[in-house]
């Protein structure tokens, strides 16, 4: 038994590896419901022209913590349950980490039980776009921000009515404005 325990265990460390090192051939996203790896985004495949937003690499790079630029700008993904909205239960608003967009209200977050911060509905729709994501051997709907291209989670059809959706994101993607007696911060400082 403890023989089957090790070569299963060896094999999933080979097909890791073999993923990792293909990184630069192809692009390769990591989503919200998988655990971090060393896996990255091809730069190429997020083209700067796509958003109005515009910062280059470098840019990016001063302006957004290791962390962040990890998640937003190469498709990574944080560890379920220790990160900092998933339990959030302030009123507010969440806006994109990258751009400052807002993106998700906290009227329509819930507990989904996966780890992650989810939502099941975006402000408005215009604020995401949606991009068909086919890494780690599986179709998924990945969420970017529609302002700055940044990855921001996946979305997925087993949320609660009324929409049926769970925006599955990460929450060194966004940055929360909680509301103060029904006025956020940010329009406080207005």
């Amino acid at each position: 038994m403890k023989y089957i325990i090790f070569f299963g265990a060896a094999s999933l460390l080979t097909v890791s590896l073999l993923i990792t090192i293909n990184v630069g051939s192809s692009p390769v996203q990591i989503s919200a419901d998988e655990t971090p790896s060393l896996l990255a985004m091809d730069q190429d495949t997020m083209p700067k022209h796509e958003f109005p937003y515009h910062k280059t690499e470098t840019e990016w790079k001063e302006i957004l913590t290791s962390k962040q630029y990890r998640i937003l700008r190469e498709g990574g993904t944080e560890f379920p349950y220790v990160n900092e909205y998933n339990s959030n239960k302030r009123d507010g608003i969440y806006i994109c980490g990258g751009c400052g967009q807002e993106l998700y209200s906290s009227e329509h977050k819930y507990e989904s039980g996966s780890g992650w911060p989810s939502f099941w509905k975006p402000i408005t729709d215009s604020l995401i776009a949606e991009r068909v994501d086919n890494s780690l051997f599986m179709t998924r709907t990945e969420i970017v921000c529609s302002n700055c291209g940044g990855h921001l989670g996946h979305v997925f059809d087993d949320g609660p009515q009324p929409t049926g959706l769970r925006y599955c994101m990460n929450s060194a993607a966004m940055d929360f404005i909680e509301k103060k007696d029904g006025v956020s911060n940010k329009e406080n400082q207005d």
